[in-house]
């Protein structure tokens, strides 16, 4: 077998090559040819050493098919430390992205060049790790204790540029990045420069209170996640320790974050996510529809955000609306987000205005004849998306992709109000769709396959994460949503509050509570669509019987100002109120509803379980492909915490046996109506199968 890496050298440089596509991955076949040509260097002729990446990056992390698997010699410890004890200068010269443990075996190197295109990182934290061969040790000592708390706790890449700054590189080269690497090679040859070991560097002395501190924000910002804590008892063991003894610790800690819950959970969806994209009985090689132009239909706060989406991505977009005054309406908002990404320092004022000129505003569907795609996003009148779907089906182009936006809505039907229901399909962005991962794309009954993969396809190009569905009401999201939230009514009527049911969810992980998510959404766009059904179709009268009130009273959410909570005019930031208190125990009242003392974990228990009842059905209907679809979903789309994997991921953690107990308690206590048990979760408890199980059998 060939090896990835080649030595060779070059006058009295031993040039390093890795080629291991495609992102020089740090194999076992990479390290051990890495520990071989590093052996070789220190015998032979050359002065200094080279490492260099051949293709279009510098190692740019693990290699994912290792992962879960035992590890295999030699360890990446062992060859760092190898590395850094060579009697011979070790210059590592980076390109394209240098992370997790390529950077960690740049930073084992005596010194780094980089092109100024070049970004480096730790981002083993997304994955709820720590860098485990000496990269919390050897940062430290390097940048000092504040930015490598900074670097490796937030997981996120910096630019070359940043990284000198830091004194992570030492030099940006400009042009060929091997021939400008070779010259500083001869330059350090040249001036008796020995190895550098940044292990034997010190770190810097801090106050105390930067470890407590830090501890404290961290506990804000990643809520329930161990691994950054871990990050911080690392760095504090690089300064307080020898190194020998950090990377001690170093390893114990990322031993404790692999063997845990955490990244378990993490991974998989790591690995959910690219799973997602794959779409069983569609051909890889399927030629896809040229999208070019984007048509738009509704200048209101989805469409404006979708249009962003594509003019972000380079691609000019039509946005139409019915009159000047929405038009003007609807580019004022996306004037004013563009302003803010600006303010925020997302985007530079010159990229901005870029993205805003391929946004042109037009209220005639004549303008958008030749558009690849069209995308409806009017509000949910489902008479209404039929009246456009008729029109545009009369003014585009044949081949166009007529997407809709909705988001519970019979695609089906949609797609029946044209002569070319093989074009139609539903895209469903999230909230705000400018910023939102998350696209349910929705395949209908008569979707043909290559409007399917070409919307697959394109979600990659304007950065989102896709997710195909089946029609059903809600799709997979908002269908599962309901239950969730009809448990957070009746949790709140029965005898809880909004602070002690949005604390249980935040505090268990969720992103946020779901009373503020409700008053963020609105609460009269819920109220509408109950006002639209007869009574006997509205579900639990203690489901909705205080959310209405509330509507009635003008109290919608953060929009008026108040709705389960109330919402300062200036700053949105919440507080509670006693008048929602007074409502709540009134309404109950009048419903025989005798309130109750309510612990964190019923709540905790019926709003997720519910969502895994819900997630079993959807896919043993075939709505969903597999269970980790569900995951990707719920973790993209509604703030479900990373780090307990999605709700079919944490009900195997869980244990599906306790599940369908705690399902069965709740349907002895409330009834059959709303605690019905998925027929798949009772089949998987008989056979004693995991939920990930069953999905692997099923993929074969």
């Amino acid at each position: 077998m060939i090896s990835p890496v080649s030595y060779e050298l070059t006058d009295n440089i031993g040039v390093i090559t890795i080629d291991n596509p495609p992102v020089n991955a740090l194999s076992q076949a990479v390290r051990q040819g890495l520990l071989d040509a590093i052996r070789t260097a220190q015998a032979d002729a050359s002065k200094a050493v080279l490492i260099v990446c051949a293709g279009r990056t510098f190692v740019a992390g693990a290699d994912i098919s290792e992962f879960g698997k035992p590890p295999a010699k030699p360890f990446l410890p062992d060859l760092l430390n190898e590395i850094e004890d060579s009697a011979k200068p070790v210059v590592a010269a980076l390109h394209g992205t240098a992370l997790g443990g390529g950077f960690e075996v740049a930073l084992s190197s005596h010194y780094r060049c980089a092109l100024e295109s070049a970004k480096v990182g730790l981002p083993e934290v997304k994955l709820g790790l720590l860098p485990g061969a000496g990269g919390t040790q050897r940062v430290p000592r390097l940048a000092g204790v504040v930015a490598a708390l900074d670097l490796i706790t937030s997981g996120q890449p910096i630019a070359a540029a940043h990284a000198v700054s830091l004194g992570l590189i030492d030099r940006v080269i400009d042009g060929d990045l091997q021939s400008g690497a070779l010259d500083w090679c001869r330059e350090l040859i040249a001036a008796g420069a020995a190895p550098r070991k940044s292990s034997e560097l010190p770190v810097e002395n801090v106050e105390a209170g930067v470890w407590a501190d830090y501890r404290s924000k961290l506990a804000r910002r990643a809520r329930g996640q161990t691994a950054p804590q871990k990050i911080v008892d690392c760095i504090e063991a690089a300064a307080t320790l020898p190194f020998g003894q950090g990377l001690a610790r170093e390893r114990e800690l990322f031993m404790e974050c692999l063997q845990g819950t955490q990244s378990a959970a993490m991974r998989h969806i790591f690995f959910a996510e690219r799973k997602a994209a794959k779409i069983r009985g569609l051909s890889r090689e399927m030629p896809l529809r040229d999208i070019q132009k984007i048509a738009i239909i509704g200048a209101g706060t989805m469409g404006g955000g979708i249009a962003m989406n594509f003019a972000n991505a380079g691609m000019p977009v039509a946005l139409l609306e019915i009159d000047d005054e929405a038009l003007e309406h609807g580019l004022s908002i996306i004037d004013r987000n563009y302003a803010g990404s600006v303010k925020r320092g997302k985007l530079s004022e010159t990229a901005a205005a870029e993205c805003r000129r391929l946004i042109d505003g037009v209220t005639d569907y004549a303008a958008i004849a030749d558009a690849d795609l069209v995308i409806e996003a009017v509000f949910e009148d489902p008479e209404l998306k039929k009246e456009i779907f008729a029109r545009l089906d009369a003014a585009c182009k044949k081949g166009a992709i007529l997407a809709t936006n909705t988001s519970y809505q019979d695609v089906n039907e949609i797609a029946a109000a044209t002569k070319r229901p093989e074009d139609v399909i539903g895209l469903h962005f999230f909230s705000p769709a400018h910023i939102m991962k998350l696209l349910e794309v929705v395949r209908a009954d008569e979707t043909a396959d290559d409007v399917l993969a070409t919307c697959m396809a394109l979600a990659k190009v304007i950065r989102k994460i896709p997710v195909m569905s089946g029609v059903c009401y809600g799709f997979i999201g908002n269908r599962m949503l309901q239950h969730y939230m009809r448990e957070a009514q009746l949790c709140l009527i029965e005898g809880s509050t909004p602070e002690v049911i949005d604390t249980a969810l935040e505090q268990w992980g969720m992103a946020m509570g779901p009373l503020s998510v409700a008053d963020l959404a609105g609460l009269d766009i819920g109220y509408k669509a109950r006002q639209a059904l007869p009574a006997d179709k509205r579900g639990d009268p203690g489901a909705y019987r205080v959310p209405d009130v509330l509507v009635e009273m003008g109290r919608v959410g953060q929009k008026s100002g108040a709705g389960f909570y109330r919402y300062d005019p200036d700053t949105r930031a919440k507080s509670g109120d006693a008048e929602v208190l007074e409502i709540i125990e009134r309404e109950a009242a009048e419903l025989g509803i005798e309130r109750r003392e309510m612990d964190a974990n019923e709540i905790i228990d019926r709003l997720i379980f519910s969502l895994v009842n819900e997630g079993l059905k959807i896919v043993d209907e075939g709505i969903a492909q597999r269970p980790s679809d569900i995951d990707v979903v719920y973790v993209y789309g509604y703030g479900f915490p990373a780090h307990r994997g999605g709700p079919m991921h944490y009900a195997d953690t869980v244990g599906l046996d306790a599940v369908l107990d705690r399902i069965i308690e709740f349907r002895d206590r409330f009834g059959d109506a709303n605690w019905k048990s998925a027929p798949l979760l009772e089949r998987l408890v008989a056979d004693k199968c995991t939920i990930a199980q069953w999905a692997t059998a099923n993929e074969k």
